[in-house]
């Protein structure tokens, strides 16, 4: 971009010299070499003013990007990780930007800034008139509500960090197995409001530990 300048302020500085044998301006001379140095450096200094427009906006900038996360408080405890320089800035936009929210809508865009699809699943504690079958939640439950993880994209890079019981260390009530992404259950806690609890529910699919083929020997039924 600076040499597309440069060469625009070549044209117009020659344009307005005088005219006369001693303002040359064939390639080489003395004069045109005058020209294209003061040309160059007005070229660069063109464009660096331009580019002060794309640092301007945390969307866009480079240079300038690590001092709009100093700004917004980035990377954090919830994103420790700072990544590519095109999620530096979206995340860096969209805390800006954000305003917040409670509704559904809000906790599911953004698990998806993070490449996370998710369902948000509500609790209403048992009451006169539910229907039958209906689960016998108590009072404290409707303060309560589930993140399930459906799917992450590939491009996420988020892991899910799979924990068992271990004998000596585990301690009672502590589950068999857990699920977790660190990076997705800090960012919707954080923005949950302050009287709720969230749980999380992982897809899990179970492990075989043996496999009997039924049909094999007997036939489809």
């Amino acid at each position: 971009m600076s040499e597309q300048r440069a060469i625009a302020y070549r044209e117009q500085f020659a344009s307005l010299l005088p005219r006369g044998l001693a303002w040359l301006r064939a390639p080489g001379s003395i004069m045109a070499k005058l020209v294209e140095g003061i040309a160059d450096e007005f070229g660069r200094f063109d464009a660096r003013a331009f580019r002060l427009l794309d640092e301007a906006d945390p969307g866009t900038a480079l240079e300038l990007l690590g001092d709009w996360e100093r700004v917004a408080g980035l990377p954090d405890n919830c994103l420790p990780v700072t990544g590519s320089i095109s999620e530096r800035q979206r995340r860096v936009t969209r805390k800006i930007a954000g305003i917040g929210g409670q509704s559904r809508a809000y906790f599911i865009e953004l698990a998806a800034v993070l490449g996370v699809e998710i369902a948000i699943e509500e609790f209403a504690p048992l009451r006169a008139g539910c229907r039958a079958g209906s689960r016998a939640y108590g009072q404290d439950w409707q303060f309560a509500w589930r993140v399930r993880v459906l799917a992450f994209s590939e491009a996420s890079g988020l892991v899910v960090r799979s924990e068992r019981f271990r004998a000596g260390i585990g301690r009672a009530g502590d589950r068999l197995r857990s699920f977790s992404v660190q990076e997705l259950e800090c960012t919707i806690r954080r923005a949950a409001p302050a009287h709720t609890k969230v749980l999380f529910a992982y897809p899990n699919e179970a492990e075989a530990i043996m496999w009997f083929d039924f049909l094999s020997d007997y036939g489809e039924y």
